[in-house]
């Protein structure tokens, strides 16, 4: 499919939120995000219909039920965007969620509206992703309640494709969740035609999985992170080499005439990339990194 796929991941700090459309011949198409992450000085909702002039989000898909992946979401509802689809792990419903969230305390206005939206986003899709974004497509995975009890291992995992070029978002799932999808060879062959990785669990260890690597040779790696504040957020150079043992190069960062490895919010601000069908790609960062 000609035009370009833009996809920009946002620096939300400790969260997750990107978004993504298509374009040909300079005419934007539907809008896609994925997680609702937000701060205390941008919001999506307030991007949305600021920046972009938009009253719908065309779909929305939340990897995580946890506040960081969803901190945004009631803002959507409040700044009265229609959002017609939202995609999440369809086993864990409504009752579960709301057990487990309660076992915390007291359920966020954004948990309460998840929680809301598990039981009315139950409709047919009208207008599937696939086919409708101008040839972006997305594939989910999901580990199963109650095999999995742990909401990081029940991540909805959605890679984007456009043309040749992959992306993979995999929520927070930590390592008995990644083992559990190898067991599936077309989970395998996705990973073989992923180009960018989002580093699960915002680059902490328990996120980290060395056998998804016998699959996945990725240019590079992003984290959705904010300053190491934690032990467990010092992976990136456990991704370089992943992807040193490949891509020597790594990738090519217009905004900077650099190449990296591992890109993060925390040192680069949001991450954009421009994506054409046959596999070529730019970068741009906010900062210079």
């Amino acid at each position: 499919m000609p035009g370009v796929m833009h996809l920009r991941i946002w620096d939300v700090e400790h969260g997750a939120c990107a978004m993504l459309h298509h374009t040909l011949n300079g005419v934007c198409g539907r809008l896609a995000m994925i997680d609702s992450g937000d701060t205390h000085d941008w919001t999506p909702s307030e991007f949305i219909t600021r920046n972009l002039g938009r009253f719908k989000l065309d779909y929305l898909f939340i990897t995580n039920a946890d506040q960081d992946h969803m901190s945004g979401l009631q803002g959507l509802w409040d700044a009265g965007i229609e959002v017609p689809v939202m995609h999440h792990n369809p086993t864990f419903g409504a009752e579960a969620f709301a057990a487990v969230k309660r076992q915390s305390g007291p359920l966020t206005r954004d948990a309460q509206r998840y929680l809301q939206n598990l039981g009315s986003f139950t409709a047919p899709i009208q207008q599937p992703f696939n086919g409708s974004m101008g040839g972006i497509t997305a594939t989910m995975f999901y580990n199963p309640w109650p095999q999995f009890q742990k909401t990081n291992d029940l991540s909805l995992v959605v890679f984007i494709k456009f043309g040749l070029f992959g992306i993979l978002f995999p929520g927070d799932l930590e390592e008995p969740g990644w083992r559990n999808h190898l067991l599936n060879p077309s989970f395998r062959a996705m990973l073989a035609d992923v180009n960018i990785l989002v580093a699960s669990h915002h680059g902490r260890d328990n996120g980290y999985c060395e056998d998804i690597f016998n699959y996945c040779r990725p240019r590079a790696v992003v984290m959705s992170d904010k300053a190491v504040v934690h032990d467990t957020q010092l992976t990136t150079q456990l991704y370089r080499y992943q992807v040193l043992k490949h891509h020597a190069d790594g990738v090519f960062v217009r905004s900077s005439l650099r190449n990296r490895h591992v890109l993060t919010t925390r040192r680069d601000g949001w991450i954009q990339f421009e994506a054409d069908d046959s596999g070529g790609f730019f970068i741009d960062t906010e900062k210079q990194g």
